[in-house]
């Protein structure tokens, strides 16, 4: 595949799972074989699991560091919907929302699970 024009079925099914590969190939200055090393590696990432345990448990401190660890990861591998909900649970955390962290937790877990099938995607690809 050309890392410079892309295959447009395989973008379409990231778009479909949230991810701009475009934007991915832009920052990695068209490095197509180091995006897909990274984003693969992405199934082994601990930031959300270890959230969900953060809110489960009531520790917004460690949630805190996990949504914002997260958040950079989405959004290096340009994973922009979860980067998305990734960026108002911290935001809601930063500002001693918890309740407001976890109300947004099924959708940003509905992105992680996309995000996921995209690093398969990846992978196999």
């Amino acid at each position: 595949m050309d890392g410079k024009r892309g295959d447009a079925s395989l973008e379409q099914r990231l778009r479909a799972r949230g991810v701009d590969y475009q934007d991915a190939l832009r920052r990695f200055d068209g490095n197509e074989a180091l995006y897909r090393r990274l984003a693969v590696k992405f199934a082994d990432d601990p930031h959300f699991p270890a959230l969900e345990r953060a809110l489960s448990a009531g520790d917004a401190e460690t949630a805190l560091c996990e949504a914002h660890s997260l958040k950079g990861v989405a959004g290096s591998l340009s994973f922009r919907v979860l980067h998305e909900h990734a960026c108002a649970i911290t935001d809601a955390l930063r500002a001693g929302d918890a309740a407001a962290a976890r109300d947004r937790m099924p959708q940003a877990r509905t992105a992680y699970d996309d995000a996921l099938s995209a690093a398969r995607e990846l992978a196999s690809d």
